[in-house]
């Protein structure tokens, strides 16, 4: 694997090593996921496994149904798939509920028309994690409010959330939950990235639609969105810290 002119180098290196070895410890925690989902012939993944005794896989729908809510720490997600992207089977979207969102934070201004869910019914999407057919993540993207219905805080304030992002929870799936908690602490840097340029490709299309409502604009879909590799992540992790003689 050559990571030497990876494009995520610099991204990384900005950070501290407090913060690389707290991505290195959930890089950890998902290959122990996928070690574990491996030993199970019936599912064998993250994508099997959060769709098992769920039926048909309809395209549009939630999965598992109703959602997967965290009723301590206030965190949700579901799976599905409608892009029709190549190489993607779905894809799991993660968010915030008002009760687990840090103090301080507040919705973006608006004075459109559609109504914003308010009070302990606001939540707030984070980000977009693609997975593979074989049940493997490949991408991270971003999306306009109309796509989710959320209530939508800026970039600032969804990055101040992830540190609450915690399932911790058996339902449906003790590795699945692991999983996704750690999948957003070891991309945590690109997921805010994509944040601050969802809030750029916004205003870039309000500037050049002045008549719309630009959050509830339907050709305006995918703000920003990137490949990831778990692996590659690591290894780059790997690098910097043993440059710094703090690889433990």
């Amino acid at each position: 694997m050559n990571t030497g002119n990876h494009p995520e180098i610099d991204l990384l290196e900005a950070l501290t090593t407090e913060q690389l070895n707290t991505m290195l410890l959930a890089g950890a925690q998902i290959k122990n996921c996928y070690r574990l989902l491996l030993k199970n012939e019936s599912y064998g993944n993250v994508v099997r496994e959060v769709l098992k005794d769920q039926g048909q896989f309809i395209e549009f729908d939630h999965y598992p149904k109703g959602d997967v809510h965290d009723s301590e720490t206030h965190c949700q997600y579901f799976y599905h798939a409608h892009r029709g992207i190549n190489g993607e089977n779905g894809h799991f979207h993660t968010f915030l509920r008002a009760k687990g969102m840090p103090e301080g934070v507040s919705p973006a201004p608006y004075d459109g028309d559609t109504e914003w869910p308010s009070g302990d019914d606001a939540l707030s999407h984070i980000v977009c994690i693609s997975m593979d057919p074989k049940g493997y993540p490949i991408g991270l993207f971003s999306t306009n409010r109309w796509v989710t219905g959320e209530t939508f805080y800026s970039a600032t304030d969804v990055i101040s959330m992830l540190d609450k992002f915690e399932m911790d929870m058996l339902y449906p799936s003790w590795p699945v939950n692991i999983w996704i908690t750690s999948t957003m602490r070891l991309f945590r840097p690109q997921i805010e990235q994509l944040l601050r340029q969802r809030d750029v490709s916004i205003e870039e299309w309000r500037s050049k639609h002045p008549d719309s409502d630009v959050y509830e604009d339907r050709d305006l879909e995918i703000t920003s969105q990137q490949t990831i590799d778990v692996d590659t992540q690591l290894q780059l992790i790997t690098n910097i810290l043993q440059s710094r003689g703090a690889l433990h």
